[in-house]
């Protein structure tokens, strides 16, 4: 059975009215164009089912798409491990936690619309930063929007409890995730890597 992200459905309703519109109203071949949006549409939000993998100490990619960024960052003397992944049109864009774990904050923060390559965009471009107590520490999940994608939605609230691989949010029409682990982690994943949320280890701790 196929499933779609529930924030898709406003936009597929659309564009299917806009379609049936130019059928019966306007001309039937123009209607080639709404048509080929609503199709669109359909395979952006589609929302496919995922195969977790078990294991208590692994961290899953919270996004489809290619990693961009790997580096050390500090937070006072704490240590985590960014990793950074870029979603293109193509990819699916329901994010999922990396990890077991409760929600301690979700922080809402304007900004700006840069390029999601761009180092900058991690921080300027408007995002929200989902903050999870885990039993490894605190693991951030940073959705950033893009030049083309303006709208991430966190689905959570503080409280809230996660399971790992879990659906938690999507950012509309391309973008960016950050996820910061713990120092500790042993990355398992290289720059320019392709991962699929939910299912590639990008992070273990031994």
């Amino acid at each position: 059975m196929f499933r779609f992200a529930p924030e898709g459905y406003p936009f597929i309703l659309v564009f299917v009215f806009i379609t049936i519109f130019t059928v019966i109203f306007v001309r039937s071949w123009m209607a080639i164009f709404p048509l080929l949006l609503t199709f669109f549409m359909f395979f952006f939000f589609r929302d496919p089912e995922r195969i977790i993998p078990g294991g208590e100490n692994i961290f899953v990619s919270p996004a489809d798409g290619k990693i961009i960024l790997i580096q050390e960052v500090y937070e006072g003397e704490e240590g985590f491990i960014e990793i950074s992944i870029f979603m293109s049109p193509l990819n699916v864009h329901v994010n999922r936690a990396p990890c077991d774990g409760v929600v301690e904050s979700v922080v809402y923060t304007p900004g700006k619309f840069f390029s999601a390559f761009k180092p900058k965009a991690s921080l300027q471009n408007e995002n929200i930063a989902m903050l999870l107590d885990t039993k490894h520490g605190r693991v951030l999940i940073r959705q950033v929007a893009g030049s083309i994608a303006r709208r991430a939605v966190c689905r959570v609230k503080p409280r809230d409890t996660l399971k790992k691989g879990e659906r938690y949010g999507i950012i509309k029409f391309s973008s960016r995730l950050d996820v910061y682990l713990p120092k500790d982690a042993r990355i398992r994943v290289k720059l320019n890597d392709k991962v699929k949320a939910g299912e590639t280890i990008i992070g273990v701790i031994e």
